[in-house]
């Protein structure tokens, strides 16, 4: 019934009418969220895996390990970035940002940055104090730049 009263007195019927996000909104929203959507593609073959991931500066920085998607990022570089947001609100809301970009393995001065970032964007939300570790074998810090990224929302 209330889903039916919401229906009646929203002009649009209750369906939300999409808006795109600002740039501002974007870079709130890849701040905020955890987990992206990497999507891959080699040798004719597509690849979408999920990638714990923190946002700062225009790129996405995470931590992995060697495996067929590294393999494949080594292979082809250009990748799309997918994170989204569905019912936040309990009303059907959502929204997501996808972009084009390009994969870098960091190596030498660049971990470090890339690590404390992950520290920090991890350690605060776990409500623990961000500590150091040793990296294990086959570990590989990466960054990929975002250059073309658009984002949607429905609000209802």
């Amino acid at each position: 019934m209330a889903y039916a009263q919401a229906e009646m007195a929203s002009p649009d019927g209750g369906r939300g009418i999409p808006r795109e996000l600002s740039p501002g909104e974007i870079d709130e929203f890849l701040r905020g969220q955890r987990i992206a959507r990497l999507g891959c593609h080699s040798a004719g073959t597509t690849y979408v895996v999920p990638l714990i991931y923190a946002y700062e500066d225009g790129a996405v920085v995470a931590v992995t390990t060697e495996g067929r998607k590294t393999a494949m990022l080594r292979e082809s570089p250009r990748v799309c970035v997918e994170v989204d947001e569905y019912d936040a609100d309990g009303k059907g809301s959502w929204r997501s940002v996808i972009a084009q970009g390009t994969y870098e393995e960091l190596d030498g001065d660049a971990i470090e940055p890339a690590l404390a970032l992950m520290r920090e964007r991890f350690a605060h939300t776990a409500g623990r104090a961000a500590e150091p570790r040793p990296l294990g074998p086959n570990v590989v810090v990466l960054r990929i730049k975002l250059d073309e990224v658009s984002g949607r929302t429905v609000e209802r």
